[in-house]
């Protein structure tokens, strides 16, 4: 995994990640994705979409506004209860998030334990038992015991939402304010995350609108709608990709926590006493989604939330491991019957479903899948890019994405700028753009060309020499392995469509 402040640098120099707003200063916590970011996104959202929606018949799309009725966010919940705890520090003026600080004190804990057995295992070779060592090694344990019992405490001022009891555990922790080095810290206090504007000239609370905090509420008040249009029966699913906005209270790590954000969200509506086996069966089919895409097993993992939120009665995340540790990548909810039941009472209208098998009605229950497209752009990237020590003694830096969502497929590089070369790769290169995203480039020595095709991600180059012109054939240059091999002109499409194809992802997860 690359060092995290590479990973912004590298994103920012080969045009995938810009500051927003830069000339002015930029805007905190907001970011514009470049020509190369923006195709990754592009990728990645289709292999969501194409996984999510093409690959299951009782699974259709939904795009609902982004402006809703404001008694959305009243049964929703919103309103009331979606609010973050928030501490600030007297010396530094710094505001965090009272759990994210206990949280990051117990990740400090959980680094002690991985160094220990890092260290073990190094000592101990082939014959170490990690599961051994973390039952038996007193340090390990201990430390195992003080994050069970720091946790213990987190969730229990969460569930009484006692906020006098999380500043007295911010202070048993004697957690440190990493700016200032000090202690003294504000009382806890509620903050609510949504942003609110007004709608048109109407002034007053009766005019106030919000910027959507999720893309469910879209799926929830369309449910009738999108299950007798698209003709669905009882279990099926409303898949949705959309921005939405949170205040955060601190928004960093880059494009991990934004105030502006993409999300990709699937609802499935189940009979009521089967959304526990549904719950088990997503859990599981959104980590295959996820490890299909070859980042490394070990760099995921389940974690069941500690406070469950006031409409669910089961919720784990899928964590990754990012540069900054184990964070949430996408979250499986099981939401009962509660978004569909408090619209239907404040709305006055049925959002039943008549089961024919049961040959009665009733309000659905829903399993939610929901993964932040910045979150799964940030994993992506940060994974891929390794710096590589090569056999003449240089190295070089190289995005080792997936072939199916890198940004450029192919790149179309002719040996040199005479000789009849450029004209031959151009025609190669106005074939291929047919099926493939490609890029062409005669600028520079060969070498630097890969460099750079290397730093974008492209995983393969394409290169045009005085052979191709006697025999027609061309180099193809893989980029992981750097290996060369030269093929016909008339197998080349076919040759670079079966390596970068989307469906060899989609078949890992059918």
């Amino acid at each position: 995994m690359a060092d995290f402040q590479k990973v912004i640098a590298h994103a920012k120099e080969y045009g995938f990640v810009f500051p927003s707003s830069e000339i002015y200063g930029t805007l905190g916590a907001t970011y514009d994705y470049g020509p190369y970011g923006s195709e990754l996104r592009n990728n990645l959202k289709q292999y969501w979409w194409r996984s999510m929606v093409q690959m299951h018949e009782n699974i259709v799309g939904l795009d609902a506004a982004i402006f809703m009725h404001p008694k959305t966010w009243k049964a929703s919940g919103h309103v009331d209860a979606f609010n973050d705890p928030l501490i600030d520090n007297k010396d530094s003026k710094k505001r965090y998030r009272a759990d994210v600080l206990v949280e990051e004190h117990i990740a400090k804990i959980e680094a002690k334990i991985n160094k220990d057995i890092a260290k073990a295992q190094k000592r101990f070779g082939d014959d170490f038992d990690e599961a051994q060592f973390r039952a038996t090694n007193p340090n390990v344990t201990r430390r195992q015991a003080q994050i069970e019992d720091i946790e213990a405490r987190l969730k229990q001022v969460q569930v009484d939402e006692d906020l006098v009891a999380f500043k007295q555990l911010i202070e048993d922790l004697e957690i440190v304010d990493p700016v200032s080095g000090t202690k003294n810290w504000t009382d806890v206090r509620q903050f609510n995350l949504m942003f609110n504007t007004q709608l048109g000239n109407i002034a007053g609370e009766e005019g106030k609108l919000y910027l959507r905090p999720e893309t469910a509420q879209g799926i929830f008040v369309n449910f009738l709608n999108v299950q007798q249009s698209a003709r669905q029966k009882i279990p099926f699913g409303i898949a949705q990709i959309g921005k939405a906005f949170r205040n955060e209270i601190v928004a960093r790590q880059f494009i991990f926590r934004m105030r502006e954000f993409e999300q990709m969200e699937m609802q499935f509506f189940v009979r009521p006493g089967e959304e526990m086996k549904w719950y088990e069966y997503w859990k599981e089919t959104r980590l295959k989604w996820h490890k299909a895409l070859g980042l490394g097993e070990s760099n995921y993992r389940f974690h069941d939330h500690l406070k469950l939120a006031h409409y669910a009665n089961a919720a784990a995340d899928i964590e990754f491991n990012f540069p900054f540790g184990f964070k949430e990548l996408e979250g499986i909810h099981s939401r009962t019957d509660f978004d569909l039941g408090e619209h239907q009472k404040l709305s006055g209208k049925k959002l039943q479903y008549f089961d024919p098998e049961l040959n009665d009605s009733y309000v659905p229950y829903v399993v939610e899948t929901s993964i932040g497209l910045d979150r799964l752009f940030l994993a992506v990237f940060s994974a891929s890019l390794q710096e590589e020590a090569l056999e003449d003694g240089s190295s070089r830096v190289v995005l080792a994405l997936p072939p199916a969502v890198a940004p450029i497929k192919v790149a179309i590089l002719p040996l040199v700028r005479k000789d009849g070369l450029p004209e031959k790769a151009r025609e190669i290169f106005d074939e291929l753009k047919l099926h493939q995203n490609c890029y062409y480039e005669e600028k520079d020595s060969i070498g630097k060309r890969y460099r750079r095709m290397d730093a974008i991600g492209t995983p393969y180059c394409i290169t045009i020499d005085h052979q191709t012109l006697e025999d027609g054939t061309v180099t193809i240059r893989e980029r992981d392995s750097m290996q060369q091999e030269r093929v016909s002109l008339e197998t080349v499409v076919n040759t670079v469509n079966e390596r970068v194809d989307m469906n060899s992802l989609l078949r890992q997860v059918k």
